[in-house]
C-alpha cells in the first residue's frame, strides 16, 4: 500500500480495535527488526535484508499476484523499489551498529521532513530542527561512548530513502491497483540486496535457522503490517494514523529494550521524546501522514 492508494478513512472517524490494529501493526515491526538482528551474526546484515526481503517479495507475489501491462508501471515501479531496497538495506548496516530505538528515531527524519514540507508551514519546519536536536541527544557524537557515526551515516541514507519512498509510492499507485505496487516493489528490493547479501552470508544464508528468522522477520516486519493496515485505514482518519506513526521510535527503543535487552541513558530518552513529539506536532498541524508501507522500512 502507498501514499496514493491508502484505503479513504471513513467519515465517522475512528474507532478503538481500528487503532489498535494499527498499534499492532507498529509492534510487529519493531519486534521484527529486532528479531532480524539476531541473523546478523551468521550472515551479516547484508545477508539479513536479503532474506527477509526475499521472502517477503516471495510471500507478496504469490498472494498479490500483480502484473504489469505498460512501459509507464515499470518506470513507476523501479525507482519505488530501487529506495525500498537502499533503504531497507542501508537501515540493517546502521542497526548493526546502533541500537534499535536510535536506530528508528534517526530513520523517522526522513518521512517527518516530507511531512513538514508538504505542510508549508513555518512551525513545522521549526519541528523539524527539533527533531534533529532529539537526535543530537539521542546520538551523542560529542560524547565516547556516544553512537557509531558510521551506523548514524548509514541511518541518515536510509532517512533519505524513506522520504523519498513516500513521494515515489504514491507515483507508483497512479499505475498499480491496490497492493500490486509494494510486492513489485520489494521484488526490486530484493535484488538490491543480492550481490551484496551473498558476499555477507554466503551458503549460511539458506541455513534453517536464518530462515526461520528471516520468515518472523518477512512476516512481521512487511506482510502482517501491510494486511492489519489495509483493514484499519478504511476507518481511521489519516491524521490519527500519521500521530500513530510518530510514536514508532518509542516502540522500537521498547522492542529493542524487550528482545534485545537495550537500554538507553536519559539524555537519549529526552532526545527520543524530542523526535516523538516533533512527529506529533507535525502530523496534528495538518501535514499528510506517512505511507503505510513506510512502516516496514524499519
Amino acid at each position: 500500500m502507498s501514499a496514493g492508494d491508502r484505503p479513504t478513512p471513513g467519515a465517522a472517524g475512528h474507532a478503538a480495535p481500528d487503532v489498535g490494529l494499527i498499534l499492532l501493526s507498529i509492534g510487529c515491526v519493531q519486534v521484527s527488526a529486532a528479531v532480524a538482528t539476531e541473523m546478523f551474526d551468521r550472515v551479516g546484515p547484508a545477508g539479513a535484508t536479503l532474506v527477509r526481503t526475499a521472502l517477503a517479495a516471495a510471500v507478496l507475489l504469490l498472494v498479490v499476484r500483480p502484473t504489469l501491462r505498460s512501459r509507464a508501471a515499470w518506470r513507476a515501479v523501479l525507482p519505488y523499489g530501487l529506495a525500498l531496497g537502499v533503504m531497507n538495506l542501508s537501515f540493517y548496516l546502521g542497526l548493526d551498529r546502533v541500537p534499535l530505538g536510535v536506530a528508528v528515531a534517526i530513520e523517522f527524519l526522513g518521512p517527518l521532513s516530507v511531512g513538514a514540507v508538504l505542510a508549508r508551514r513555518p512551525r513545522d519546519r521549526a519541528w523539524v530542527l527539533v527533531a534533529a536536536a532529539g537526535v543530537l541527544a539521542l546520538t551523542r557524537p560529542w560524547s565516547a561512548d556516544g553512537a557509531d557515526l558510521v551506523g548514524v551515516a548509514w541511518l541518515l541514507l536510509a532517512a533519505s530513502c524513506w522520504a523519498g519512498y513516500i513521494v515515489l509510492g504514491a507515483r507508483a499507485a497512479q499505475e498499480l491497483d491496490g497492493l500490486q505496487p509494494v510486492a513489485l516493489a520489494m521484488l526490486v528490493s530484493a535484488a538490491v540486496a543480492l550481490v551484496p547479501g551473498l558476499v555477507g552470508g554466503g551458503g549460511d544464508l539458506l541455513h534453517p535457522h536464518v530462515l526461520a528468522i528471516g520468515a518472523v522477520a518477512a512476516v512481521a516486519g512487511s506482510v502482517l503490517p501491510y494486511s492489519l493496515e489495509q483493514v484499519a485505514l478504511r476507518r481511521v482518519a489519516p491524521g490519527v494514523f500519521g500521530v500513530l506513526m510518530a510514536i514508532e521510535p518509542g516502540a522500537a527503543a521498547l522492542a529493542g529494550w524487550l528482545v534485545l535487552g537495550e537500554g538507553l541513558p536519559a539524555l537519549s530518552l529526552l532526545g527520543l521524546a524530542l523526535v516523538i513529539a516533533a512527529g506529533v506536532a507535525v502530523t496534528r498541524s495538518g501535514a499528510p501522514a506517512p505511507a503505510p508501507e513506510a512502516v516496514a522500512g524499519a
